[in-house]
């Protein structure tokens, strides 16, 4: 499993799955790619940030095809919402690691790379600060580790992912974006709230991602978490995430999240815009009180 959730459409108008091998050019609106500190109850400092403390971690050895345990020394992953440029860098290089099957052979692959995180890190920014119609607010909220505690395992990730802290350097290991909206680009809308006014008391999860060299570590759980405790800052009572219909891991990871099923996508969209279909899961956010 590499992507949580469905691959997004394209940029110009988004937790590991089927939809994987889809190019970021469709990445930025839509819904979103496992694990703990839910946040049912305040049990995390802040709203902010949200820290998992562990004491070893899975990491997969993609020479070998081995499972490795290192043990992490004082350390925790972090998971809070990004704002400066080289976070949110980061966390694009990510989503073009993540959601795109790159052949290790194919001509200047490097460049097209380079293109697609520019391509997500500028539609990222636009997001955020508020330039996209339609939108009121974006977040993206990212989970990140010490570069130190993997620097020797996962190369790849740490040099493509890496961004300077002001506590040391870091990589960010999971993504996604919490979008308040009554709908995203050609996406199913959700029904909830109801009543005049209560539109943006919606909100989406989209692009949600995580390493696939970190995955099964709770990082989607935890990502998830942050995500309803600042939807609900927001005054969001209603969030929703779209999931494609083969995506068993996402699927299993929102409804063990809390997520139910709403309604799916008609077969004729789907082939329409050349992609799988979309399941939409909902969930209350009034159940877990801050």
């Amino acid at each position: 499993m590499t992507v949580l959730s469905s691959p997004p459409p394209p940029l110009c108008t988004s937790s590991s799955s089927s939809s994987s091998s889809s190019s970021i050019s469709k990445l930025s609106f839509f819904s979103s790619n496992s694990f703990s500190c839910l946040r049912t109850k305040p049990s995390v400092p802040s709203t902010s940030s949200c820290f998992l403390n562990r004491s070893s971690i899975r990491i997969s050895n993609l020479f070998t095809n081995q499972q490795q345990t290192i043990t992490l020394h004082n350390s925790n992953f972090r998971v809070s919402e990004g704002t400066s440029h080289d976070e949110l860098w980061a966390a694009a290089s990510l989503r073009v690691r993540t959601f795109n099957q790159f052949p290790p052979d194919s001509f200047a692959i490097h460049d097209h790379k380079k293109y697609l995180a520019e391509h997500e890190f500028e539609a990222m920014k636009e997001r955020i600060a508020g330039k996209r119609v339609g939108f009121k607010r974006v977040s993206c909220i990212n989970a990140t580790l010490p570069l130190s505690e993997i620097s020797t395992l996962a190369e790849d990730l740490c040099s493509t992912c890496k961004f300077s802290d002001s506590g040391g350097d870091r990589v960010v290991v999971g993504s996604l974006d919490l979008n308040q909206c009554v709908r995203l680009p050609d996406e199913i809308t959700g029904m909830k709230p109801e009543g005049i006014g209560a539109d943006f008391a919606r909100a989406y999860l989209s692009n949600v991602c995580v390493a696939k060299e970190l995955q099964r570590n709770g990082l989607g759980y935890a990502l998830i978490a942050e995500a309803k405790t600042i939807a609900q800052d927001w005054g969001i009572s209603d969030l929703y995430v779209h999931v494609a219909f083969n995506n068993e891991g996402g699927k299993k990871l929102y409804m063990k999240s809390g997520f139910v099923y709403e309604s799916d996508e008609p077969s004729w969209q789907a082939r329409f815009l050349d992609r799988p279909r979309r399941i939409l899961f909902w969930t209350p956010l009034s159940q877990f009180p801050l």
